[in-house]
């Protein structure tokens, strides 16, 4: 039970005095930078499956 205890005493002081945590603004930039990465990838996995769509529909449609 001691080793659970010191486990979570330790946790906590390097939690609170060894962790650097991002500023407001640091933590905006990156949220904004995963979104525009999402969307970018997003639009681009929908053209590829337009495309397959296309092409597969081309395909069996001439044989």
């Amino acid at each position: 039970m001691k080793k659970i205890k010191t486990f979570i005493v330790d946790s906590f002081r390097e939690v609170r005095y060894k962790v650097t945590w991002p500023t407001y603004k640091s933590l905006q930039d990156s949220a904004l930078l995963v979104l525009l990465a999402s969307v970018i990838f997003a639009i681009v996995i929908g053209l590829v499956d337009l495309a397959f769509r296309n092409a597969m529909s081309w395909f069996y449609n001439i044989f």
